[in-house]
């Protein structure tokens, strides 16, 4: 009797552990049976095998329903080898041959402890694709909204190529299209068919990479049939760009802070300007919007340069202006007051403002974060904030100048 009771845990522990194998909430079409079912107590007439092998007889028919199971799973999806899901699978595999060999040759114990190992590899692939699906429930509906803003791009440069008589081809086509496909994506979540969104993701993916090809021919040439003005704005903002960074360099120099980097930067987007206009100067815009392209890396590299030197003076300023704290918020006050009043006057006068009246928004922002800091306590990320809404304000007052 002690024995009996002895196994009858045993098969108890089994029932627990092989039942545990599959995640709560994991849907397995056409699964109707569970694990558990395959687990229960043999009848008690069967008395001519032992204990041992009624374990392992049982390990063995649960091994064959999880690896069904995964290779469903699996299959369904496209896995690259190295992904840890796939490594979990092909271990489970693996220990399942060799359970079932070791069953085949009557040793039930190595069929017990790689069984076991086996299940534990089927318990992680399951628990990912779980995980994997709570995820796609929250993942894909922000990406979903995030495509409502490409989506507006994407008709607002179909638009302009329009008015423009460049040919769009099937674009407009297209456009619909992935709409379209991302709309089924989001229904299929709605309705909970987790596998079905994954499959219409890929589809709706495929779209918007054809989408995106279509939309670069087009932007490719609105670019040439607007080389003249690019290139002229180009010319106007570099010039700005110069003069700008040579008074960094200069008050960087006052101030002891290194502007080798700026200098080094400045002095190669000059030779690029130079270039450029000589070509301008030509009429030779397409040529000179070449230079442009083979260069955007030097140009990014030079506006980066300005703009830390820039962040800095700012943050020494903050530090500098910090010690009558009531004075520089009146200051701030003050110079956002006047911007206003300036940037409403521009609105009036047909100027678009909507840039600089976001970037002083913003700077109210920052002061406002600021001023919270500095009452819990926090200085150091204070003076950040302060500097970022220096920052937007110097760029408000040279938006004014420019337009005054």
């Amino acid at each position: 009797m002690v024995m009996d009771m002895k196994w009858l845990k045993v098969w108890l522990l089994m029932a627990l552990l092989v039942g545990s194998i599959i995640p709560a909430g994991l849907s397995l079409a056409d699964e109707n049976a569970t694990i558990e079912n395959e687990t229960e107590y043999l009848p008690p007439e069967i008395q001519n095998i032992t204990q041992e092998e009624k374990i392992a007889n049982q390990i063995v028919v649960a091994l064959e329903r999880l690896s069904n199971i995964t290779t469903k799973l699996i299959n369904n999806v496209n896995l690259p080898e190295n992904s840890s899901i796939m490594r979990h699978y092909q271990l489970a595999e693996q220990y399942k041959e060799v359970a079932t060999n070791a069953y085949e040759s009557d040793d039930y114990y190595n069929t017990i402890i790689n069984g076991l190992t086996a299940m534990h590899h089927y318990r992680e692939v399951l628990k990912s694709f779980e995980r994997g699906k709570e995820e796609l429930k929250e993942r894909l509906p922000e990406e979903i909204k995030r495509m409502e803003g490409y989506f507006r791009m994407a008709e607002k440069t179909i638009e302009i190529a329009q008015r423009q008589g460049i040919d769009v081809g099937n674009t407009t086509t297209l456009l619909q299209e992935t709409k379209d496909a991302y709309k089924a994506v989001l229904e299929d979540i709605k309705a909970k068919d987790f596998e079905k969104a994954r499959e219409d993701l890929e589809i709706a993916r495929e779209k918007k990479a054809a989408l995106d090809e279509e939309l670069r021919r087009i932007r490719k040439e609105l670019v040439e049939a607007n080389a003249d003005k690019i290139v002229n704005e180009f010319l106007e903002k570099g010039a700005r760009g110069i003069e700008t960074a040579e008074k960094v360099v200069e008050m960087a120099e006052e101030k002891g802070y290194d502007a080798n980097e700026l200098q080094e930067r400045l002095e190669a987007f000059k030779e690029i300007y130079s270039e450029v206009k000589a070509l301008a100067d030509e009429g030779k815009y397409d040529e000179a919007l070449q230079v442009m392209r083979e260069n955007t890396e030097t140009i990014k590299e030079f506006h980066r340069a300005m703009a830390f030197l820039q962040k800095k003076f700012h943050e020494r300023e903050v530090q500098e202006r910090l010690g009558d704290l009531k004075g520089f918020l009146r200051e701030m006050t003050i110079r956002i007051q006047k911007d206003s009043r300036e940037l409403r006057e521009l609105g009036r006068r047909g100027v678009d403002t909507k840039r600089a009246e976001l970037q002083l928004k913003t700077s109210i922002q920052e002061i406002r974060l600021g001023i919270e800091l500095l009452k819990n306590r926090k200085p150091a990320e204070a003076k950040m904030h302060f500097a970022i809404a220096l920052d937007m304000l110097h760029k408000v007052d040279e938006f004014i100048l420019r337009h005054a």
